[in-house]
């Protein structure tokens, strides 16, 4: 039963996951289709607000962050003893969002939609705070250009952190999963890689 309900919220998850608002939403409000539009083809969030406007934009996020946190809240509603099982549920809206199968596998990064995951894990939130703090760090204190790096460089310095800090495997472990398909994600982007830049606050 244990095994069953995994793989039945595992696909539910990747289903959601496969659903692009961004395009849903810019077809909708009869704006231009992100992933011809931006530079880096992305149906994510960030493009939804930069070619569809505030509500384009808000609508997706909403749902972007939905898309994930609703299928991994549910499926914790019941005590999972096996870390595998919560691993492979937790990133499974990302990897359907990286690689949806609605759009011929070709997705977006899946930032939005892992915040949305971590948020199912409420109320526990060190996950989720892990991720946005070093997100903040290296867009305000320590900024780091372009978003692409940014990225990067949050996710890797957010896993170590749970490796070390977060006493439950399914967790470091559905992040390592999530971090991987989303590095694997930027590595297959079509943005065009400027040179790494970071620039300190008190030094601006």
């Amino acid at each position: 039963m244990t095994v069953l309900r995994t793989i039945l919220y595992a696909l539910l998850g990747y289903l959601s996951g496969s659903v692009l608002y961004a395009q849903v939403f810019s077809r909708l409000f009869h704006k231009p289709n992100p992933t011809e539009q931006s530079k880096d083809h992305n149906p994510g969030t960030a493009n939804a607000f930069q070619n569809g406007g505030f509500w384009c934009g808000a609508l997706t996020l909403i749902c972007d962050l939905l898309k994930g946190l609703i299928p991994v809240f549910s499926f914790l509603s019941e005590p999972t003893p096996d870390p595998c099982a919560c691993a492979l549920v937790l990133a499974a809206p990302v990897i359907g969002h990286a690689f949806p199968v609605f759009h011929r596998f070709q997705g977006g990064k899946g930032i939005a939609v892992t915040f949305g995951c971590l948020l199912g894990l409420l109320p526990l939130c060190q996950p989720v705070a892990t991720l946005a703090m070093y997100f903040i760090l290296f867009s305000v204190v320590l900024q780091i250009t372009p978003h692409f790096y940014r990225t990067l460089v949050s996710y890797v310095c957010a896993l170590v952190n749970m490796i070390f800090l977060v006493k439950l495997p399914a967790i470091w472990m559905g992040f390592l999963l999530i971090s991987a398909v989303v590095i694997l994600s930027l590595h297959m982007s079509k943005e065009q890689r400027e040179q790494i830049k970071v620039k300190c606050l008190w030094t601006r």
